[in-house]
C-alpha cells in the first residue's frame, strides 16, 4: 500500500491506471500492462508484481510468472507459463489464445495515492 498521512490511497482496479494487450505462444501467455500516464508507472512497478499476478491467475495454475520492465514505454510485460490449457491446439476452453486474460489482470486492485488520482482513466470519480 502506498498511503501516507498527507496522501491517503484509494483502491481502484488496475484498468483505471493502465491498459493491456495479450499474446500467446503454445501454452504461454504474455500480457503487457501500459500506464495511462508516465506518473502512474512507478506505482504499477511497485504494486503489480509477479507474485500478485500469480495470485490473480491462481485458478489457471501458472507454473511460472516473469515480469519484464519497459520503463521508457511506461510498461511491463508478464509471461505466464502453462495458463492456456495446453495451447491453441489442445485447449477445450472458448478462448484458446487467452486474449481475454488481459482483462483478468486489469481487474487486479491497486492503491492509488490522492496525488495521482487525476491521471486515472475510465469509469469512476476522479
Amino acid at each position: 500500500m502506498i498511503a501516507t498521512s498527507s496522501s491517503p490511497a484509494r483502491p481502484v482496479p488496475l484498468y483505471r491506471a493502465a491498459h493491456g494487450r495479450t499474446g500467446d505462444k503454445g501454452d504461454r501467455s504474455n500480457i503487457s500492462v501500459i500506464a495511462w500516464h508516465p506518473a502512474l508507472y512507478p506505482l504499477l512497478v511497485e504494486q503489480v508484481t509477479p507474485e500478485r499476478v500469480a495470485e490473480q491467475f491462481r485458478h489457471r495454475g501458472p507454473s511460472k510468472v516473469e515480469r519484464f520492465l519497459l520503463p521508457k514505454l511506461h510498461a511491463m510485460n508478464f509471461v505466464l507459463d502453462q495458463v492456456l490449457d495446453g495451447g491453441v491446439n489442445d485447449a477445450l476452453n472458448l478462448d484458446t489464445h487467452g486474449k481475454a486474460l488481459s482483462f483478468l489482470l486489469l481487474d487486479l486492485p491497486i492503491e492509488v495515492p490522492a496525488a495521482l488520482v487525476g491521471w486515472l482513466r475510465g469509469p469512476g470519480e476522479a
